[in-house]
């Protein structure tokens, strides 16, 4: 069982590989929110991610024997990291077997700590699978990713740090995918406190706990679609299910496209790196029904390769009407394309493409399309730029920005 002993224990020995993440009170996100939000910045570990605290705390409790044998897991790439950085601590073997989505920052970084990677599987379930039948041939000892009680305690070390720091904490946000870190979390906020909520936070996507929630069993998603590859889990695990049940007081689903607009807020306001998964409980803060409580958002990690990083940036301009694309239909002649850039330039307006079309329709006299994708300030500026064509008879039309 999940102890206020054991999470003692836990607290104790997990400190020899993790980083003190003090929180840190978000001003912009409180204000936003209209409530006192405070980030617990787990991106900061030493492997980018809570799960070095499960992880850690699991193989302290195995024995000599076990730990002799190997250890192999599965994940998407954080409890990897976490299971091969403790591994080399202990100086045992690791075979993590990820799936072939993972972002490769991530398997190059478990492959640094010295574990055998194997890809397979597109997603976490298929590659826990196969991690099951190489330990059955091999002997290997598996560590769960969440499903396992001493990964949660090891996780729920977290919750520890917190009520030191902010004793009158009223809402904890924690991020869920196969519910570990929830369980562990949730679990032992409410022994320290029985008044307090934890809310579960799903990408909308793969929001399997919501969907065993609400049929009362552990249950399996036929397949799971979002950006949040550290939580795209399509069953929650069976041995933490009931502590979820119990301490789990409302979960909140979020859409891909709320994640891509926090990771924009959270680089621009705090400087920080935080992947899609650990965004979740910062996009779930538009969802709160209630203002002026004590609330801590856990940021779950900050493994983002930098390409998903550069994709995920150019989709937030957009959708903050930072980026946009418009259509002028020009006659074919000379001096027109100055004429609408000078347009552009008396509203401050920046010019990232043009794309000129002649062959719009069968008299190039008449017109030609013209496509200029600019930067704006923000919805009011582009509004602005936007009046100051239709004024000087371009007649824009907005369409589909494309980079």
């Amino acid at each position: 069982m999940l102890t206020l002993d054991k999470f003692e224990e836990a607290s104790k020995i997990v400190t020899e590989v993790t980083h003190e993440t003090k929180l840190v009170y978000s001003d912009y996100f409180s204000e936003k929110s209209g409530n006192m939000v405070y980030l617990k910045p787990e991106n900061m570990q030493l492997t980018g991610a809570y799960k070095l605290r499960g992880a850690y705390y699991k193989i302290s409790t195995l024995t000599d024997e076990e730990r002799s044998k190997g250890l192999i897991t599965a994940s998407a790439g954080n409890h990897a990291q976490g299971v091969a950085y403790a591994a080399s601590k202990y100086g045992v073997k690791a075979t993590i077997v990820m799936p072939t989505t993972t972002p490769l920052i991530k398997v190059n970084r478990t492959k640094s700590y010295g574990a055998d990677v194997v890809l397979y599987g597109d997603v976490y379930d298929e590659a826990c699978e196969y991690a099951y039948k190489l330990a059955d041939e091999h002997g290997y000892t598996f560590i769960h990713p969440f499903d396992d009680l001493a990964v949660a305690t090891g996780q729920g070390t977290i919750a520890m740090e917190v009520f030191k720091e902010l004793p009158l904490v009223e809402y904890i946000l924690v991020p869920i995918g196969g519910g570990g870190l929830a369980t562990g979390v949730s679990t032992l906020a409410k022994l320290l406190n029985p008044k307090i909520k934890v809310i579960g936070v799903e990408p909308s996507g793969a929001a399997s706990l919501k969907e065993s929630f609400a049929k009362g069993e552990v249950s399996t998603l036929s397949s799971v679609n979002t950006i949040a590859d550290g939580t795209a889990v399509k069953t929650p695990g069976t041995k933490i299910f009931p502590y979820l049940q119990k301490n789990i007081d409302e979960i909140i689903t979020v859409d891909d496209d709320e994640l891509i607009v926090a990771f924009l807020d959270m680089v621009e306001n705090h400087k920080m790196i935080v992947e899609n998964s650990g965004l979740l409980t910062v996009a779930a803060l538009n969802h709160l029904g209630f203002k002026d409580k004590r609330v801590v958002s856990i940021l779950s990690g900050g493994n983002m390769d930098v390409i998903t990083m550069s994709s995920v940036v150019q989709q937030g301009l957009i959708f903050r009407d930072r980026i946009f694309t418009v259509s002028v239909l020009l006659p074919d002649k000379p001096g027109m394309l100055a004429k609408v850039a000078q347009v552009i330039a008396d509203n401050q307006g920046n010019v990232i493409k043009l794309e000129h079309n002649q062959f719009v329709t069968t008299n190039r006299s008449a017109a030609v399309e013209l496509r200029i994708t600019l930067e704006a300030f923000g919805p009011d500026h582009k509004e602005q730029i936007l009046n100051a064509l239709d004024e000087g008879g371009y007649k824009p039309k907005i369409v589909r920005t494309s980079l």
